[in-house]
């Protein structure tokens, strides 16, 4: 039995989210069932180490897989991505892992980045890949009033009433938004996150960025510890997993 690391991207568009589910299409299903097809016989399961929603996309999920079947790296990149056609999900790279190495445990800290498109015009390209908002953002404000959310906090507000994490406490260790022509991003990197929650911040940052909100509105909402306190969710369509850090 050989354990094997993987790094994928996807776009997440057509799927129901990273986990399977009987209510459609997801990518943990898309890479199960192409494993199936050249190891039949095999209970395959590939753990991600994050959960990603519907309609977001990843630039560098990282999973991990146990396969009887001996294998190359390359061979084994090369069958899964062959097989994975026309699922919009591909296999950028396969390691052989330590037999003990998991995906979602081992990991130290993951990476999310949300795109704004901040223009008048509607998306043609990016249509489902950026959030599209036409009201003119300040960008300055918006990273100024992250800095509240940085650190070790009750995250309760920015937190979807279905999470299934079993405390709202997280410790965000960065948020930086800047501005890029006519996107706007925001940068957030944290051990691990709750469900919706970086969704919410970028929601409640947008209302800065607006000026509807200021600095004190996303302090006074953070200390409510009350999902009725916050100020907007936003949709999955600008949310990316871009990486995942695991000890050396």
């Amino acid at each position: 039995m050989q354990r094997f690391k993987l790094t994928i991207e996807y776009d997440g568009r057509p799927f129901v989210g990273w986990q399977r589910q009987k209510t459609g299409p997801s990518v943990q299903a898309s890479l199960e069932d192409a494993f199936k097809t050249f190891a039949p016989d095999e209970a395959i399961r590939v753990t991600g180490s994050g959960r990603t929603d519907a309609g977001v996309h990843a630039l560098g999920q990282v999973a991990h897989v146990d396969l009887e079947r001996v294998m190359s790296t390359d061979e084994l990149q090369g069958a899964l991505n062959f097989h994975l056609k026309p699922n919009s999900v591909s296999v950028l790279k396969v390691e052989a892992a330590h037999p003990d190495f998991n995906a979602r445990f081992d990991a130290i800290k993951r990476h999310y980045t949300y795109r704004i498109a901040n223009r008048r015009a509607p998306l043609t390209f990016d249509r489902g890949l950026r959030w599209h908002v036409k009201t003119p953002l300040d960008a300055d404000a918006m990273h100024e009033a992250a800095q509240v959310l940085v650190g070790q906090h009750d995250f309760t507000t920015f937190r979807h009433v279905q999470c299934q994490a079993k405390s709202p406490i997280k410790t965000m260790e960065y948020l930086n938004v800047e501005r890029d022509g006519d996107e706007v991003r925001l940068h957030a990197g944290a051990r691990s996150f709750l469900h919706h929650q970086i969704r919410s911040i970028m929601g409640t940052l947008k209302l800065v960025g607006e000026g509807k909100w200021t600095k004190a509105d996303v302090k006074a909402a953070l200390e409510a510890r009350d999902r009725q306190a916050l100020g907007l969710n936003a949709p999955p369509d600008g949310l990316y997993f871009v990486r995942v850090e695991f000890p050396d």
